[in-house]
């Protein structure tokens, strides 16, 4: 079974992109681009092992995020990316954390 990562952005078809560009990591990629959607996904599915979190979101809305991610399942850690690099940073940086927090995980657990 893969395991699941939760990405949160702005915007859906940025959430869907990075999915795509990413196919080719075994994980199970769910999507997120509001408090609600992130309750719901949240509440859903067990198996989520990260969430990882753009730089395009508003700090409150991000911050609101974070207090509801940690509040509901504080077995969850959460990657907020910089602003510096950029939109273009978002898909390596996704990848990165996936990597070593999930994938290299599997290998020791």
């Amino acid at each position: 079974m893969k395991p699941v990562v939760l990405l949160i952005g702005r915007l859906p078809n940025v959430i869907g992109d990075v999915a795509q560009q990413l196919d080719h990591l075994p994980i199970q990629w769910l999507g997120a681009h509001d408090q609600n959607e992130v309750r719901r996904q949240l509440d859903t599915e067990p198996r989520i092992a990260c969430a990882i979190m753009g730089a395009g979101l508003d700090d409150n809305i991000r911050g609101e995020m974070v207090g509801i991610i940690a509040a509901r399942r504080p077995d969850i850690c959460i990657h907020l990316k910089d602003r510096t690099s950029g939109p273009e940073g978002l898909v390596p940086f996704v990848e990165r954390v996936v990597q070593h927090e999930v994938l290299d995980g599997l290998k020791h657990g």
